[in-house]
């Protein structure tokens, strides 16, 4: 991956994720990009965040039954939304 300044808000998401499903991360982020914003994961946009962190919660919720550990990861994937909402003047 690229440095954190240098880092696209694909990477960014990934590194988040990585921390929930290790190598895996890569893989289920571009899927969930592609099959459910029909995007390629370098064309992710700060705009695409929420409607991708929907997406992100049902699948983990399918793959875990730890309430608290979906909840911290959404909780940290949205402060990511935040950040850039911050930045572009959104909220």
């Amino acid at each position: 991956m690229t440095s954190s300044s240098n880092a696209t808000i694909y990477d960014k998401v990934v590194r988040i994720t990585h921390a929930y499903l290790g190598p895996a991360a890569n893989r289920f982020i571009a899927r969930q990009v592609k099959n459910h914003l029909h995007k390629r994961p370098g064309d992710l946009s700060p705009a695409d965040l929420l409607h991708l962190i929907d997406w992100i919660r049902v699948a983990v919720s399918l793959l875990t039954e730890d309430s608290e550990v979906v909840e911290r990861y959404i909780a940290e994937l949205q402060k990511l939304a935040h950040s850039y909402g911050r930045q572009t003047g959104k909220n």
